[in-house]
């Protein structure tokens, strides 16, 4: 078998239209495009997307880049090198860091990330950890604890 043995089963396919061709063939004179208008003469009738002048759809929604997240999920953000100047022992909450200054503004919960080094051993309590901040605070001999 080759390829122009291929064809579709008896009585699946129907003849074309034949447009404009007399009155008899049921589409002569205009063709089934109607009497006048933009629609009706030869060549498209107008661009893809174009909507009558309403702004149309695809300027409508908005582009790939800086969707608005809905749920956005905001913490205070801290690297673990700005709680190395706390001494050893010390507890380290979002109510302790901004008693001592270092951090000025509550955006939300505390979250630690790993930037930077840590040699004091401290009691870290925050809702989230970077895989880095807990190594380093292991590592420092402190501990880590995740709080709702």
């Amino acid at each position: 078998m080759r390829i122009n043995d291929a064809k579709p089963k008896a009585g699946s396919t129907k003849r074309r239209r034949r447009i404009g061709r007399g009155i008899s063939a049921g589409q002569g004179a205009s063709g089934g495009f109607g009497m006048r208008g933009q629609k009706s003469r030869s060549g498209r009738g107008t661009r893809p997307g174009f909507e009558g002048g309403q702004m149309p759809l695809y300027r409508r929604v908005p582009k790939l880049k800086h969707f608005k997240i809905i749920n956005p999920h905001n913490f205070t953000i801290i690297n673990v090198k700005k709680l190395a100047s706390l001494p050893a022992g010390t507890e380290v909450t979002l109510e302790s860091l901004m008693n001592e200054g270092i951090v000025t503004s509550n955006d939300g919960p505390l979250k630690i990330l790993g930037d930077g080094e840590l040699n004091v051993s401290l009691q870290v309590k925050a809702a989230a950890f970077s895989k880095s901040a807990i190594a380093k605070i292991e590592a420092a001999g402190g501990s880590y604890e995740v709080v709702k």
